[in-house]
């Protein structure tokens, strides 16, 4: 039988390849984190920066630690990061160790540093040894992607910290382990996408607490690999004002957790809601990938080489 087209997408890109082997990651940065040295511990006063897909991680994992009760946690892109605020530790997040805002950053930090990279060697070496006592690496150069698009290794970083948290003490009560979380994202990849899905025209994700991040870049997904017109919001600020968005043929995606009556608001609008209660918000950004590599694939788009990106942002100067 010919499988439908809302079925899980077979592997004809190197995109649709690496996302479904993230369950896999997840675990074996569940692992790598029982022993990594870097990682933040309770108490201390962290930051945590990237580009892009990974300065959405970095939000998602400030606003965890912070649910957590591990300390005080503020994300910024590397970009827009404020020097001269002290912290105990910075964590960075960069999977080619190239990209020009971080490396600009770590090279005017004076707080101690843990870099999750896919390939240390690239990062510049600092020539004091004074530096090399609090500059640190974890690499998960297992996780490193081909694709111009982030999937597989941007959640393996988040998982690896994620994971510090569970090491280090008890989770939220609502938030799930890293295991827990890797059995729903092969539940994510085994099931069809939802039929309303690969067929709207706009798609709004939603999240609370640390799944806005993600939420945010379920949403990048979809612009980077199908071109697609999506929005991200706090779950609990979408009825004030991007509601008005919602009718037939767009869809309202939720990750984790939305506010009761919120489901029903859209249906009366003319919208489809979605979202799986009870799943681990890690486990519907997988589904949220799956969407955007069908829907760039349908369109004739290449989902591993957008138009207009490249793997790493290296600017001139």
């Amino acid at each position: 039988m010919k499988p439908s087209r809302t079925s899980r997408p077979s592997p004809t890109s190197r995109t649709a390849e690496e996302l479904a082997t993230q369950p896999a990651c997840w675990r074996r940065a569940a692992g790598t984190a029982r022993t990594a040295g870097g990682l933040p511990v309770p108490g201390e006063r962290v930051a945590v920066t990237g580009c892009g897909t990974s300065w959405f991680m970095a939000q998602a994992y400030a606003a965890l630690r912070e649910a957590a009760g591990q300390g005080e946690t503020d994300a910024y892109p590397a970009s827009e990061f404020p020097v001269r605020r002290r912290y105990d530790r910075v964590v960075a997040i960069t999977r080619s160790g190239t990209t020009t805002e971080v490396l600009d950053l770590l090279g005017r930090l004076t707080d101690p540093t843990t870099t999750i990279t896919a390939d240390p060697s690239r990062l510049p070496q600092k020539p004091s040894a004074e530096y090399a006592e609090y500059a640190e690496y974890i690499a998960i150069p297992w996780a490193d992607e081909e694709s111009v698009v982030q999937t597989r290794f941007a959640t393996t970083a988040l998982a690896l910290l994620r994971a510090g948290l569970e090491r280090h003490g008890a989770l939220p009560p609502d938030v799930r382990t890293v295991a827990e979380a890797a059995a729903h994202a092969e539940e994510a990849l085994a099931a069809p996408l939802p039929p309303a899905a690969v067929r709207a025209g706009q798609w709004t994700f939603l999240g609370r607490g640390w799944a806005y991040g993600l939420a945010q870049e379920a949403a990048l997904k979809m612009r980077e690999a199908a071109g697609a017109w999506t929005e991200a919001y706090p779950a609990m600020e979408y009825r004030h004002g991007p509601v008005a968005i919602a009718g037939p043929g767009r869809v309202t995606w939720g990750l984790g957790p939305v506010p009761e009556g919120l489901a029903a608001e859209v249906a009366r609008a003319g919208g489809t809601y979605e979202g799986v209660a009870g799943r681990d918000p890690m486990a519907e950004l997988v589904r949220a990938q799956r969407l955007a590599v069908t829907l760039a694939e349908r369109a004739g788009r290449d989902p591993d080489a957008p138009r207009n990106l490249t793997r790493s942002v290296i600017l001139d100067g």
